[in-house]
């Protein structure tokens, strides 16, 4: 079992806050977080590119690398894999861990809001444990993930025993909240199981207690700062206080490594 695998731990889950750069993942790791997500909203808006896009692929691997002096284990999202081949999949796991990365984030959704196929998509799984044997793999499923009329539980099971098989380390089903939902796919998967925060409807304390195993941010901590910064600045115009208290110059400065 390896370090980062060893923090997912059902009823003490890991939390992931999920950074988009250098500066916030440093700060998440001098504040004593052991591990921290990517987000590939995030990276996709940094570069001005849809979410998950083909064309993030080369900004999510240079964050990998940007990210290998931080000190904390560092889990990539690589949305559905940025290419349909299994070959070219594996070669990004090969890149990434090479990078420093502990794990990827690897999602069934697809354009559209389709899912893929189970046995493709259990194919590239298969070939990311094959190539990088160590390489922690979160297999998201998103049977839950903005569905209007949600399936029952046992369609993200399905997928979730389908990508166990395959070689999936934890299963991410972003999108499910109801306890009795929660427990019953935790009970059902023989695998650490992932949930997103979801505010108002979630907390950290409750997914523990129902025995998750890594609770995720995803985009939000992204989508704050983008509220906090827009909060800023019409505080300056108004001539209102400050809506938070941030970091100094110099505090930010002592995170960037050295020239």
């Amino acid at each position: 079992m390896t370090a980062f695998h060893a923090l997912h731990v059902p009823g003490t889950p890991l939390l992931l806050p999920n950074a988009w750069e250098f500066g916030f993942a440093a700060f998440l790791a001098a504040q004593g977080f052991p591990a921290i997500g990517t987000t590939s909203l995030g990276v996709s808006a940094v570069v001005g590119l849809p979410d998950g896009a083909p064309s993030t692929r080369d900004a999510t691997v240079a964050l990998a690398r940007c990210l290998r002096p931080v000190d904390a284990l560092v889990s990539v999202d690589i949305a559905d894999g940025f290419s349909a081949d299994p070959g070219e999949v594996a070669a990004l796991a090969v890149e990434l861990a090479e990078a420093g990365a502990a794990g990827v984030n690897l999602e069934d959704g697809r354009p559209g809001g389709g899912l893929a196929e189970v046995r493709a998509q259990s194919v590239l799984i298969a070939a990311i444990k094959a190539a990088v044997p160590g390489l922690f793999v979160n297999a998201r499923t998103d049977t839950h993930w903005l569905a209007a009329d949600p399936p029952p539980v046992a369609a993200a099971v399905d997928r979730a025993r389908a990508y166990a098989d395959a070689g999936a380390d934890g299963v991410f089903v972003p999108g499910l909240a109801e306890p009795a939902a929660v427990e019953e796919l935790v009970a059902a998967v023989d695998l650490p199981v992932n949930l997103l925060f979801l505010p108002g409807r979630t907390t950290f304390a409750g997914l523990a207690e129902l025995g998750v195993a890594r609770v995720s941010l995803g985009s939000l901590p992204y989508r704050m700062a983008l509220g906090a910064a827009l909060d800023t600045v019409h505080a300056v115009v108004a001539g209102k206080p400050l809506p938070l208290t941030p970091p100094s110059y110099g505090d930010v400065v002592k995170l960037l490594p050295e020239a």
